[in-house]
């Protein structure tokens, strides 16, 4: 039997959408709210009647985050800077992406849903040494948005790096939807807005990754597709991304 589309979409959403842990500590920068600690990252951070506040200068947040690494808080360490966002959505400062869930900052991503003129979707396997969803089926196209990074931009590099695709082959794509993600990880907790965007690539377009993050790309029929996603193959933010891109396909108008 086929999978229900909208029942899917349900599911996910409410997989995706949980409160933060019950130990988790309140994360403040600059007055504003923007995150939820987890102890063992409060704890290096500080606690001051039950926050955890962040240091209010980029420097400083670099401090924290080799603190963190060196209490053995964080999963390694990514050499990468992304925002720290407040819950108002005003970006407060920028720190090491390694710091972002056990301190549960808000994340920002791209996820490109990319089409056959026939209607097969293009998607990717992640490799097998990720540290997060390895060997796990994937939109053609996901990333975060670096610090200072409009998502249009974010969205032309993550296509550079994992699928070979220029700008050339984006110059048609729309932005379809976004969602947000919610939920405890074993890093910590996990707060992530996605941007959507569908394209349809031309029939002698073939993606090749370029980064060495991905074990394969291919073709799938939409139906295909929906079962590995019913079946937990896929990862949770492509299965949201590509069930809200087959799910605008599907509305009238």
């Amino acid at each position: 039997m086929q999978p229900n589309r909208r029942q899917l979409l349900h599911e996910f959403r409410s997989r995706t959408s949980t409160p933060p842990p019950a130990d988790a500590s309140r994360v403040w920068l600059k007055g504003h709210a923007c995150g939820w600690a987890k102890p063992e990252a409060a704890a290096v951070v500080g606690l001051r009647e039950g926050r955890a506040s962040l240091p209010e200068t980029d420097d400083g947040l670099a401090g924290l985050a080799r603190r963190l690494h060196e209490a053995g808080v964080l999963s390694g360490w990514r050499n990468e800077l992304l925002d720290v966002m407040g819950d108002d959505g005003r970006v407060l400062g920028r720190i090491e992406r390694a710091t972002m869930r056990p301190l549960g900052l808000m994340t920002r991503a791209v996820h490109l849903t990319a089409y056959a003129p026939d209607g097969r979707l293009w998607v990717a396997r992640r490799a097998l040494h990720k540290n997060t969803d390895p060997g796990m089926w994937d939109t053609l196209v996901g990333g975060l948005i670096a610090a200072g990074e409009s998502p249009a931009l974010a969205l032309e590099r993550e296509s550079d790096e994992e699928a070979g695709l220029t700008p050339a082959h984006l110059r048609d794509a729309q932005p379809i939807g976004d969602f947000l993600v919610t939920r405890r990880v074993p890093e910590g907790y996990q707060r992530e807005h996605v941007l959507v965007t569908d394209c349809v690539l031309p029939p002698d377009c073939t993606p090749c990754n370029r980064d060495g993050e991905v074990e394969e790309i291919r073709l799938a029929p939409a139906e295909e597709v929906l079962a590995g996603i019913a079946d937990h193959q896929y990862t949770a933010e492509a299965s949201l991304a590509i069930l809200i891109s087959l799910e605008a396909a599907a509305r009238p108008g």
